[in-house]
């Protein structure tokens, strides 16, 4: 289950190993565990999770691979800093998402996005196959739609969006998906274009752009399309954070 579907659904996994991988994992990144703590033994674990030595391991091991944690002889297992964590496993993004969402992480993630996805659009102008593009095609005509809830307009733009990532044909554009998904499934919950007719028929318009660019071969106009579709968005998230943002400013919170 991916990011934007948890975010749509509110569905988390259900194994013993992803639950405790999940609890611990969300502990770190919200700071409830401190960089650089030892945390608790496997007997210990073993008892508040209720789950076997053998599961607590496993996850454990998972927890390692996302870089949050590293096991030490002698020590323990010790929570790593922030500057290790490995922010494009898609675990992790859904954790540092449900911190809370503040405008730096917005503009973050708004970068990241900046920096690769216009580049995926160009590549994809120099090497879709006459069938990748119909199928973009089809995927950019199902934007238009006043219809549109908020759930079914953000996973017709994750597909889109996900689609020219494999269309470029650079694995690791694709490796990276995890950032657009938690792009969008923020997008989701804070200011969906579903809202508006209006919204709805700008971000039919500027996703076929998108197409159209790649259609005709053209990396520079692919670039440009994506970057605006990038920046829009970001600005609509900023003015809907930005009220919430003020009065924690006027609370001193």
């Amino acid at each position: 289950m991916g990011l934007l579907e948890t975010a749509i659904t509110g569905k988390k996994r259900g194994s013993s190993h992803a639950h405790v991988v999940a609890e611990l994992g969300n502990a770190i990144v919200s700071g409830k565990i401190p960089e650089g703590s030892i945390l608790p033994g496997d007997a210990e674990l073993s008892q508040r999770f209720a789950v076997s030595r053998t599961v607590l391991r496993e996850a454990m091991k998972t927890l390692a691979a996302k870089r949050l944690i590293e096991p030490k002889a002698k020590v323990g297992t010790r929570v790593l800093p922030r500057a290790n964590w490995n922010f494009f496993d898609p675990d992790v993004l859904e954790w540092r998402c449900e911190t809370g969402i503040d405008l730096t992480f917005i503009e973050h993630l708004a970068e990241m996005r900046t920096a690769l996805e216009p580049a995926a659009a160009a590549a994809a102008a120099r090497r879709a196959t006459a069938d990748d593009i119909v199928a973009l095609y089809a995927i950019a005509a199902r934007f238009d739609d006043l219809a549109h809830t908020p759930e079914s307009i953000a996973k017709v733009d994750l597909e889109f969006h996900l689609a020219i990532a494999r269309m470029s044909g650079n694995p690791f554009m694709h490796s990276a998906s995890a950032l657009i998904e938690a792009a969008l499934s923020i997008a989701f919950q804070l200011s969906s274009p579903a809202s508006s007719p209006d919204m709805i028929e700008d971000i039919a318009g500027n996703h076929l752009r998108i197409a159209h660019a790649i259609a005709s071969r053209d990396p520079e106009k692919a670039i440009a399309a994506m970057r605006h579709v990038i920046d829009v968005g970001r600005s609509r998230i900023q003015k809907s954070l930005a009220p919430a943002d003020k009065d924690q400013a006027g609370t001193g919170t």
